[in-house]
């Protein structure tokens, strides 16, 4: 797959992020890709090739663009107290403006690229990212068409005032959200606070439950699944391919 890098202007300064693309053929439908809270790595920029291969334009951005960090390895990372501090202090510095902020020109930007076709965007966000995603969604409704959340955590958070679950009645995208199995920051009390209020707001949502452990889907996550993560892959190509098209 091509990558391009492409440095997005935000109202904080510039956000690095690569496209991924197919190298031959036109313009295809745009997806935003969110990484989990380990943040942009190879990891997730084979994810976003893997995607592109399908036949979507991929936009993977630096998440924490205005925070200098060092890399976190995932493989030791949840077992290493100061580690999880670290990235639990930074995941701390992006804000529910900050992501809403960066949507915008994020967004803006995927669209505006020649290798996407117009119409309607995908979002699609991993663990930290999948509330990035419904985020998106809520707040620039004219520009998301779908939008998937894989093992999201903290979509439908009774405590925080700033939940995504509260702003769901401004998303006009279809959502699939596909949670895991046992997941404390995804428990039965959010999955059915979160289904409530997509059915209160008439949005086209679907949610299931893998058999998987949080983390599923991203290879270099201890907790990764094979099984589980295939199964991802093909309702991500099956949700993306039928409302946006590829």
């Amino acid at each position: 797959m091509a990558r391009t890098e492409v440095v997005v202007d935000t109202l904080d300064g510039p956000c690095r992020t690569t496209l991924h693309t197919p190298p031959t053929g036109g313009p295809r439908p745009g997806v935003l890709c969110y990484p989990d809270a380990g943040g942009v790595r190879e990891t997730f920029a084979a994810m976003a090739d893997r995607l592109a291969a399908l036949g979507f334009a991929v936009l993977l951005p630096d998440i924490y663009h205005r925070t200098p960090y060092a890399p976190f390895d995932t493989t030791t990372l949840f077992g290493d107290p100061e580690e999880f501090a670290r990235l639990t202090a930074l995941t701390r510095t992006l804000t529910p403006e900050m992501v809403v902020a960066d949507a915008g020109a994020l967004l803006a930007a995927l669209a505006a690229r020649p290798e996407v076709a117009d119409g309607g965007l995908g979002v699609v966000g991993y663990c930290f990212g999948g509330a990035m995603a419904l985020r998106a969604a809520a707040h620039h409704p004219a520009r998301v068409a779908a939008a998937m959340t894989v093992h999201g955590g903290g979509l439908a958070a009774d405590d925080d005032p700033a939940s995504p679950h509260h702003v769901v009645d401004r998303i006009r995208a279809a959502v699939h959200v596909a949670a895991a199995t046992d997941d404390p920051a995804f428990d039965d009390e959010q999955h059915r606070r979160l289904r409530a209020a997509f059915d209160v707001a008439g949005v086209r949502a679907t949610i299931e439950t893998v058999p998987a452990a949080h983390g599923f889907a991203v290879p270099d996550n201890p907790t990764h699944d094979d099984a589980a993560d295939l199964r991802h892959r093909e309702t991500l190509a099956a949700f993306l391919g039928e409302h946006l098209g590829a």
